[in-house]
């Protein structure tokens, strides 16, 4: 993979390292919560979920068929 994609990769394993990191994660560790889930469970299952859909859509797709 070579170009701009090769880029968006990086930038999303930076943005995702940083996400997952203790700075971020203490703004978002606090004891109130929504429908009784921690605040700080939401951002994790939430970010992790946005990583994934993501990464999904920006790594290229490799045909089944090599022809």
């Amino acid at each position: 993979m070579d170009g701009p994609g090769r880029d968006t990769v990086v930038a999303l394993a930076l943005a995702a390292a940083l996400g997952f990191n203790y700075p971020l994660l203490a703004v978002f560790d606090r004891l109130a919560g929504v429908s009784g889930i921690p605040v700080l469970y939401l951002y994790l299952f939430a970010f992790w979920l946005a990583v994934i859909v993501l990464a999904a859509w920006v790594v290229p797709r490799v045909p089944d068929d090599p022809e």
